[in-house]
């Protein structure tokens, strides 16, 4: 309730100035990452399957330096920096990941996204999602629609599981889709800022995983999503609100409202199946 009413007394129309800083954030960003890409560059384990690369540390301290640089008493959440439970005070809190899909960089797989979203009262307000190999820069603000490279994007209007195009992270075990291959095209890609953003775009009926990911994850592409006509719940059917103790949601699923629902129960009566 009182994330609402915070929300209520926004006015979503005024976020020009913060859209261009992100942009400005997101595609210094990318240019950093992409001097990097395809060579030698240092990389480490945050823990085991965790990789992070210097790209993603510069990238992140370019970002940072930008959008605190202009907006110092914003709140901050990075998949780069350690967490200040300070941002759960915040009314504005920028949510970042400087390389969604670090193992597709890694690997000179061009599927990664830069991630900037502006949270305010737990909702996201701005988002941009900027793939700098494939030049395609997505960007959101609440109430005005959502945009590739300046064009509007909507979300495809399918209502029937069966035949729908469904991207799935390459990284994902294959067996957790085993329900749904027989009923949909399923597509292997990278980082979820991405895979939302293209269904934004209307590349893909939709996106679904079992895992759990992080706030950082996916801020931009929600709102990208929700702008272009879509919804994206987590894996109890719930909208994803923002700027919470624990980051965590538990699966993700994001389409247009009917086929998003559908896709839902599916993925929530697997998991319960497997407890």
């Amino acid at each position: 309730m009182v994330r609402e009413k915070r929300l209520a007394t926004v006015d979503v129309n005024d976020f020009s100035d913060e859209l261009k800083v992100a942009e400005t954030a997101a595609r210094e960003a990318g240019r950093i990452i992409m001097d990097l890409y395809g060579k030698e560059y240092r990389i480490e384990e945050k823990s085991k399957g965790n990789p992070v690369t210097a790209a993603d540390l510069e990238a992140n301290r370019k970002i940072r330096e930008i959008i605190r640089g202009r907006y110092p008493d914003d709140g901050w959440l990075s998949e780069e920096d350690k967490d200040n439970t300070d941002r759960l005070k915040a009314s504005r809190v920028w949510v970042v990941d400087p390389i969604d899909g670090t193992k597709e960089f890694i690997a000179g797989v061009p599927q990664f996204a830069v991630s900037v979203g502006l949270v305010v009262g737990g909702h996201p307000m701005v988002g941009v999602v900027y793939n700098p190999a494939e030049e395609k820069f997505y960007r959101a603000v609440k109430g005005s629609g959502a945009f590739l490279n300046g064009r509007p994007i909507h979300i495809l209007s399918r209502k029937q599981i069966d035949g729908a195009s469904l991207l799935v992270s390459r990284s994902e075990p294959w067996r957790k889709f085993q329900s749904f291959e027989g009923r949909c095209r399923l597509e292997r890609l990278g980082s979820i800022a991405y895979r939302l953003a293209q269904v934004a775009g209307g590349e893909a009926d939709a996106t679904l995983t079992f895992r759990s990911l992080r706030e950082w994850d996916v801020c931009g592409g929600v709102l990208i999503v929700e702008e272009a006509g879509g919804v994206v719940l987590d894996g109890e059917g719930r909208r994803l609100v923002f700027n919470r103790p624990d980051t965590l949601y538990r699966g993700v699923v994001a389409s247009n409202e009917i086929l998003a629902r559908t896709l839902q129960e599916m993925l929530a009566k697997i998991l319960s199946d497997r407890r």
